[in-house]
């Protein structure tokens, strides 16, 4: 039986990964989450997890009083989040915390030899090369997460080094797909959320707006597969059926299809190498068709602009994520406009300056100039 340490339980994809974990039978051993304290309970109390960390310290004051009739033991703070992440009997961590605050953690685990089930992109995106170095000193396997990562680890399964001529990173458009700069001038954070295909939490769903989820993923897909941005070719897929694809050297294209259904890239990367029972499964004559579309980077300039950081190295991703979680915030609290995010998220990456030999110190240094940058140019 997995033992599971779920990183972001009270998310969109930490609920569905405990889906996952009651259907196969999976011990959870500790859970972290951020405010939401209500719905941890409720996680607290039906699978009995040794440890329970809430970022924010006076949710975690009150979540220790309503569970205190249970063994678990309530952490609080970052450091709290950290122990969580380090639990010795734990098999594997599925990082589902949104954002930069999932990086540390992230570490913890890997340095404490735990195999890693990645739904946090920003762990790769602001870290990728500490990441992957402390992944190989431990010997410790990143098994990705997100549906379209997912889809490439698993077409690339049995293929040998030096066959891939290049990826193909689908993009389902989001809600806003073949509309202009004019158009989007005055779209709400309501409009914004309405995702077509996919259920997902509100900061995801406007990356998927604005196209930068697919420029983080780009990112990450570059340290996941030891690419560069040219073997990746993003495709908008509106159907959100074929979640990725890669391209051999011979000319096959290798294509994982599914039902947009998080559950199950979620148990793969759990279950990996083995397959389990599924939980959807997909009906290609009801789906009748597949439609596929360049990407428009004029409109949506933000997937272009990661793909930039990327290149320019250092501490350009992490400035560039550390924009974006800030002017996301601003817009979903009605401070600023749709198109405003790819404006501040471009201008603070201008505004950074790269360092040599970047340490994970720099990198959160980055985030924060970066975020205060945006909310004063807001």
């Amino acid at each position: 039986m997995k033992k599971l340490t779920l990183l972001g339980s009270t998310g969109s994809i930490g609920r569905q990964s405990l889906s996952v974990a009651r259907q196969n039978g999976y011990e959870v051993l500790s859970l972290a989450a951020g405010k939401n304290i209500k719905l941890l309970e409720e996680q607290i109390r039906e699978f009995r997890p040794k440890v329970a960390a809430v970022f924010d310290e006076a949710a975690a004051k009150e979540l220790s009083l309503k569970v205190r009739d249970t063994s678990t033991k309530v952490l609080s703070g970052v450091d709290g989040v950290l122990e969580a992440a380090a639990v010795k009997e734990s098999d594997i961590v599925l990082s589902a915390i949104v954002g930069i605050a999932g990086l540390l953690p992230t570490l913890t685990a890997i340095e404490n030899k735990k195999t890693i089930a990645l739904a946090n992109k920003e762990t790769l995106v602001t870290a990728g090369e500490i990441v992957k170095k402390k992944a190989k000193e431990n010997n410790v396997s990143i098994i990705p997460v997100d549906s379209e990562h997912s889809a490439i680890f698993q077409s690339l399964n049995g293929t040998k080094k030096g066959q891939l001529k290049k990826i193909i990173l689908t993009a389902s458009g989001g809600p806003f797909f073949g509309k202009n700069k004019k158009e989007l001038e005055n779209m709400t954070a309501k409009e914004a959320l309405r995702h077509p295909n996919w259920d997902m939490g509100a900061k995801i769903t406007i990356d998927s707006a604005t196209l930068m989820n697919k420029g983080l993923e780009v990112i990450e897909a570059c340290h996941l597969f030891d690419v560069t941005p040219e073997k990746i070719e993003v495709v908008v897929h509106t159907e959100s059926i074929l979640h990725s694809a890669v391209e051999l050297t011979d000319g096959a294209v290798i294509a994982q299809m599914g039902t947009p259904d998080m559950r199950l890239a979620i148990q793969y990367a759990l279950t990996y190498p083995e397959r389990k029972e599924a939980f959807s499964r997909l009906d290609l004559t009801a789906v009748g068709k597949l439609s596929f579309y360049k990407p428009d980077t004029d409109t949506f300039g933000c997937l272009p602009l990661c793909i930039e950081a990327f290149n320019k190295g250092g501490i350009y991703p992490a400035a560039v994520n550390g924009a974006n979680e800030e002017s996301v915030r601003l817009f979903l609290n009605g401070k600023i406009g749709f198109l405003d995010i790819e404006r501040l998220n471009r201008m603070a990456m201008e505004n950074a300056e790269n360092k040599d030999n970047v340490t994970i110190d720099d990198i959160l240094l980055a985030d924060k100039a970066a975020r205060e940058f945006v909310r004063q140019n807001a």
